[in-house]
């Protein structure tokens, strides 16, 4: 049977498969973390009760370990909820396992009268502008790395030092589910540390035990860019940080806290 052209399929109203599309580029057992953020994402939209007069403003997640390609379950619980705010979580573990990556998302309460709009407007050149970027060389032929499309404004995946990278899904999150806002900007998230690595893949890990996404608004269209920059002490503690762009302007920011040591 063909593989599907998703980076998941639903198997039941909690539980997915991951196709091979998710496979990050450092074990071909285990997910890039932008696949798995999203669908913990979609989730914390989706989950029973769910307000509609609240937008998710803010997830921190933490990777506990590697996730499997293999069947997961998704959970939801809230934590605390009120006029305007609510606090929800979720949690993605394989059947009858430990969970391997947890959600934590503020949702704040939308204004049923539009009320005045303060933000910047476009600071990177558009993906209309830019050409197609390869990923770095990975030993597997499917992954994440063949299921999203790149283009730099600045730097490469090749490059140390900081850099700007159009991203864009190739296909649905989930088989034969409609792409949603939030979907885009939580895949793509997760790779502010690869978009702005500062020393070589090749002699250094670099390992983000988590990720933290603030948006004040999601995004519009298929392009999401993060606009990342890393910095590393000599302990080997990191910080990538990045700005998040759709071609109207910036939507917010994402972090990663790193571990970097020599491989």
């Amino acid at each position: 049977m063909a593989e599907p052209e998703a980076f998941f399929e639903r198997i039941s109203e909690n539980r997915f498969a991951p196709t091979e599309h998710t496979r990050g580029p450092w074990d071909a057992a285990s997910q890039h973390a932008g696949p798995p953020a999203a669908l913990l994402g979609r989730a914390l939209e989706d989950r029973p009760g769910a307000r509609a007069d609240t937008r998710l403003t803010r997830v921190t997640y933490e990777i506990v370990r590697p996730v499997p390609i293999r069947p997961l379950e998704v959970t939801t619980s809230v934590l605390r909820t009120g006029r305007n705010v609510e606090v929800v979580e979720a949690a993605l573990a394989p059947e009858g396992g430990a969970p391997v990556m947890l959600a934590r998302a503020l949702r704040v309460r939308t204004l049923e009268e539009p009320g005045p709009a303060v933000a910047p407007g476009p600071q990177v050149p558009s993906p209309g502008e830019t050409a197609d970027t390869p990923f770095f060389a990975v030993p597997w032929d499917v992954g994440y790395h063949t299921s999203m499309d790149t283009r730099f404004t600045e730097g490469t995946f090749q490059e140390q030092g900081p850099g700007t990278c159009w991203m864009r899904m190739r296909m649905p999150l989930v088989a034969g589910e409609e792409v949603r806002p939030l979907d885009r900007v939580l895949i793509a998230a997760d790779s502010g540390n690869g978009i702005s690595n500062v020393l070589d893949f090749s002699r250094h890990v670099f390992i983000n035990a988590d990720l933290t996404v603030h948006l004040h608004r999601h995004p519009v269209g298929e392009w999401v860019c993060v606009e990342a920059r890393t910095s590393v002490d000599p302990a080997g503690i990191g910080l990538a940080d990045a700005q998040l762009h759709d071609e109207k302007g910036p939507i917010g920011r994402g972090a990663q806290s790193l571990f970097v040591a020599p491989r």
